[in-house]
């Protein structure tokens, strides 16, 4: 197993999906991801804004990582091939200081 492939950890998520029959039992339903995704992004806020430790913070964000494959999974879309065309539309983009903030936005004309 290399560890360092994105598609080692597709199928092992892939994997678990398979292992707690996700498909069949609603664990693949997009509203209830959602619903799980947004947990996650709390918990990931509850570490960064009580000052926990880093591997707590990790955990989390590991956590939504594995979330955000298992939506590629259940929407049945290449993550790994939506992330690089994200990337390459995002590189063409200026950034742009909000409130003191650099953001890498699609700005529209109001």
């Amino acid at each position: 197993m290399n560890k360092d492939s994105y598609d080692e950890m597709l199928a092992a998520v892939q994997s678990f999906h398979d292992k707690h029959d996700f498909k069949n039992t609603g664990g693949e339903e997009l509203t209830y991801r959602i619903a799980l995704m947004t947990e996650e992004l709390g918990e990931i806020a509850e570490a960064v804004t009580k000052g926990r430790d880093k591997a707590v913070l990790a955990e989390e964000v590991a956590d939504l990582f594995i979330l955000l494959i298992g939506t590629g999974i259940a929407a049945d879309f290449d993550l790994k091939q939506a992330f690089w065309d994200k990337m390459d539309k995002i590189m063409q983009r200026e950034s742009k200081m909000v409130n003191g903030r650099i953001r890498v936005s699609e700005f529209r004309e109001k």
